[in-house]
Parts: C-alpha cells; sequence; structure tokens
C-alpha cells in the first residue's frame, strides 16, 4: 500500500515532474516563429517509431481516479465516462533514432537547441559538472546550457549508446512538428489514458493495482530516497530503452514511468467536470498542455504520477530531460494499418 504524497512536497509537485521555463529565461514562452516543417514524410518504410502502431478500439470507458490516492488539484477527477472512436497509437514513444531521422529530413531545430539550454536532473551530473544553474523551487533540476535532445547530459552527453531510448528535451511544439512531419497527431488526454489502462477501468497501473506484482518491476520510476539515492532496482537510473518492460493488454510499451509524454490538449483542473462524453478533446484555450504516465524521476514520496489517471501539464515551450512523447493517427474505419 502506498502512503498518500506529502501535502507540503506537492505544493512543488509539478515542479518536481518537470520544471517550468521562467517568463525571463532566455527569450521562451512564445517570442520564437513556429517551425516549419514538411506536412508528411515519405511512405517508404524509413520511419516507424519503434515497432510501429497499435490499433487501439473505440467504445465506452470510464475516465479519471477512483481510489483517492491521487492529487485532487490536478484534476483527476470526476470519474466519467467517455466514448472514443477507435485510433492508431505507437507502440513505444518516439526513440532518439526516429527523431533523428525527422531532423535529417526537414534540418528542424528543437527549442532546446534554439534557445541554447534545458533542464536536466541534478543526479545525473557530476559533482564538478559546469555549464548548470539549480532551479530555486526544486534544486535537483539544472538548467544546463548545452543540453538538448542529442546531448541529453549536457554539451559533453550523446546518444550515441541509446538510440532505441525515448527522445527527450523536447517542447509540445517539437513533438507537434514531428507529428505532423509524420503524418500523425498527438493524442488526446483521453486518448492516451484509454489506451494506457489497456481495457483495465480503476487500476492504477497498466497491469493492474499492484505498482510491483510479485516484486517485479513493470516500470521505469526512482527507487530509493528521491532525490539523493536512487538504488536503480528497476534497472534505470535515467531513461529505458522505449521497449524496456513487458507491453500493456493493448500491446502499448511503457504508458506509465520513463518519460511524460505530451498530448494535444490544454491543460484545465475542471475539463472532466467540462467534457463532453464522446471524443473529448479538452480546453479550447489554455497555457500548459497536457503530460501523461510519469516518468522515471517520479517517487511515491513526492510525485506519485506515475499512474494512468494521474494528470500533469506544462507550458508549450518548456523541456526536460525527462520528457518525450508518442504519436496517435485516426483509424480510416476498416481497421486497416496505416503507414508506420
Amino acid at each position: 500500500m502506498i502512503d498518500p504524497p506529502d501535502p507540503e512536497i506537492h505544493s512543488h509537485a509539478h515542479a518536481c515532474c518537470a520544471p517550468p521555463v521562467p517568463p525571463s529565461a532566455s527569450g521562451r514562452h512564445g517570442l520564437r516563429a513556429s517551425p516549419v516543417v514538411p506536412v508528411t514524410r515519405p511512405d517508404d518504410g524509413s520511419v516507424a517509431a519503434t515497432g510501429g502502431m497499435v490499433r487501439i478500439p473505440g467504445g465506452e470507458a470510464l475516465m479519471g481516479n477512483p481510489r483517492g490516492d491521487g492529487y485532487p488539484a490536478d484534476g483527476e477527477g470526476p470519474v466519467h465516462v467517455t466514448r472514443l472512436r477507435a485510433f492508431w497509437m505507437d507502440r513505444t514513444t518516439v526513440t532518439n533514432d526516429d527523431f533523428a531521422v525527422f531532423v535529417a529530413a526537414t534540418g528542424y531545430q528543437t527549442e532546446s537547441e534554439h534557445y541554447g539550454w534545458s533542464f536536466v536532473f541534478g543526479g545525473l551530473l557530476p559533482d564538478d559538472f559546469e555549464d548548470t544553474a539549480a532551479v530555486a523551487s526544486a534544486p535537483w533540476w539544472r538548467q544546463v546550457f548545452g543540453a538538448d535532445w542529442r546531448h541529453p547530459e549536457g554539451r559533453h552527453s550523446s546518444i550515441t549508446d541509446r538510440p532505441n531510448h525515448p527522445v527527450v528535451h523536447v517542447s509540445w511544439t517539437d513533438a507537434q512538428a514531428y507529428a505532423t512531419w509524420a503524418g500523425k497527431r498527438l493524442p488526446t488526454e483521453a486518448e492516451w489514458e484509454h489506451a494506457a489502462r489497456g481495457g483495465l477501468d480503476g487500476f492504477a497501473y497498466p497491469w493492474g493495482a499492484e505498482r510491483e506484482p510479485g516484486a517485479r518491476h513493470l516500470m521505469n520510476v526512482f527507487q530509493g530516497h528521491f532525490p539523493n539515492e536512487n538504488t536503480a532496482a528497476d534497472g534505470y537510473l535515467g531513461t529505458a530503452p522505449a521497449d524496456a518492460f513487458p507491453p500493456n493488454a493493448y500491446g502499448l510499451d511503457a504508458m506509465t514511468g520513463n518519460v511524460w509524454e505530451w498530448c494535444a490538449d490544454w491543460f484545465s483542473p475542471t475539463t472532466y467536470r467540462d467534457a463532453p462524453a464522446d471524443n473529448p478533446t479538452g480546453p479550447a484555450f489554455g497555457t500548459h498542455r497536457m503530460q501523461r504516465g510519469g516518468s522515471y524521476l517520479c517517487h511515491e514520496s513526492y510525485c506519485f504520477r506515475y499512474r494512468v489517471d494521474s494528470r500533469s501539464s506544462n507550458t508549450p515551450d518548456s523541456a526536460a530531460g525527462n520528457v518525450g512523447f508518442r504519436c496517435a493517427r485516426d483509424d480510416d474505419g476498416a481497421g486497416q494499418r496505416p503507414p508506420a
């Protein structure tokens, strides 16, 4: 049984999950022109999220947290019925290899590259690391100059040994650009939760009620005492390969833990009260975009958001070393697999 999160720690929980970009930081927050990328990529088999896409059945399902073990201020309730059309979802998050093909084809520059820095968890940096500044509200986060998708821990790191890990340091804007180029889209929040549950209503995890059934680790989250001691009992200190753990009943990998995943919707704490039951797409406007699923930094003591019904958000230009995405695609009604 997991104890409820400490309310005092929760007051900074969004900074724990991924810190927002300060309005004054290096000119971010809307001052960059929207990137222009090709609408679609060639259908020649050269690009595919690891393992391709999985068709998620439509129908009626429950959405929201019925257990009372989360964060009411995040808008995890009320539990309500949604009715969704069938759709397709990437089996894994978009990987470094996937994103590299996109960049090679388009010359796209991420927002972190454009501004010259991103947020990195301090526990992944050496004690004498330079080019860094701590985030005041969450000092385990460092503003690292030179950190971007190619250099996850700063300019002296690389992704050479992480081709199949989720791409990180991507903003919502970056994720949207990739999805547009790939002929896909970001999933709605309702689609994401429906897919993550794998047909299981009411449970915290894609596989059921227990976090580690039979003492088996089924996702990549922070193990030990946050933020200073990570035992890596699940096998990973930072990101894990996108398909490192068994898939859920729909065949989707790592829907909880590893990296936060951007969704299409704007965030509102009253979304579940206001949204229509049929194919909801979230508020018409807002300041923050939805993130789902938790990450390798989530820990029960401060950020119990590695659940299928947890909610988080950040500004569309924000990026960090624990944030990635996967894509969705409309179903054509014939049940045919779309191009990868």
